[in-house]
């Protein structure tokens, strides 16, 4: 397992073919299991790559929305989505429970992170969906976020998390994919915002501005045909920290 003075996290079990060859090069996996993506099958077989390279599990519940891979906002009952996320949550802590593995902390995917990241009631859905699972589940937000807060002042173990590979606004949020330039598209620059994030917490935002992220924990993709590639790549830089 990649040890460094910061966490590096990825988002497996979602049908890409990378996932054994990332599994080495982070620290914790955040674990697709039915929302968006996964199965039974692949949430197994992720849980037993982790416990392989000693990674951190966390479970990566998602609108319930396969068709659009949780990349959109869904306008549903509180409470159906609450139900829909500890379904979710539950099904990989008990996967984990038969694996031997301990599931420690809970990472919204896609459009449920982004939109819980700005609205706390929301981010209490999250929260209660997470609490009927387990007390003991951190939960992992976008950094400086309102969900952050949301998380603090209702005593909940709170992970922030910055992106090396997206794009900032000057309020702390992600540019949204549908705009140009969302993505990083050059690795170089993405090892660049790594490092920064990881020695000095803080980014620049697309506008230029210097905006300082409390991260504890570093994201990158592995759903694309080089994530593989750059991962090595950061992970090599990140080793002379």
């Amino acid at each position: 397992m990649a040890r460094f003075k910061i966490d590096l996290n990825a988002d497996l079990g979602e049908g890409y073919p990378f996932d054994a060859e990332l599994m080495q090069l982070i620290s914790s996996a955040n674990i697709a299991c039915g929302g968006h993506a996964g199965d039974e099958a692949s949430m197994r077989s992720t849980v037993r790559l982790a416990r392989v390279y000693g990674v951190r599990v966390g479970a990566h519940p998602s609108y319930p929305d396969r068709a659009h891979f949780g990349r959109r906002t869904l306008d549903i009952p509180s409470a159906e989505l609450q139900a829909s996320l500890s379904e979710q949550i539950g099904a990989l802590q008990a996967l984990c429970v038969e694996e031997g593995v301990a599931l420690q902390y809970v990472k919204p995917h896609g459009m449920l992170y982004n939109d819980a990241a700005r609205n706390p009631a929301l981010a209490d859905v999250i929260i209660n969906a997470t609490r009927a699972i387990s007390p003991d589940l951190a939960i992992m937000a976008l950094a400086g976020s309102r969900m952050v807060a949301r998380c603090h002042e209702r005593g909940i173990a709170v992970i922030e998390e910055a992106f090396v590979d997206r794009a900032y606004r000057d309020d702390g949020s992600l540019v949204p994919r549908s705009e140009p330039g969302a993505v990083l598209d050059n690795d170089h620059a993405a090892v660049a915002q790594a490092l920064r994030l990881a020695t000095a917490g803080e980014v620049v935002t697309r506008s230029g501005k210097v905006l300082k992220l409390p991260a504890t924990s570093l994201c990158l993709h592995g759903d694309t045909p080089h994530a593989v590639d750059f991962a090595r790549g950061l992970y090599s830089q990140m080793e002379v920290l």
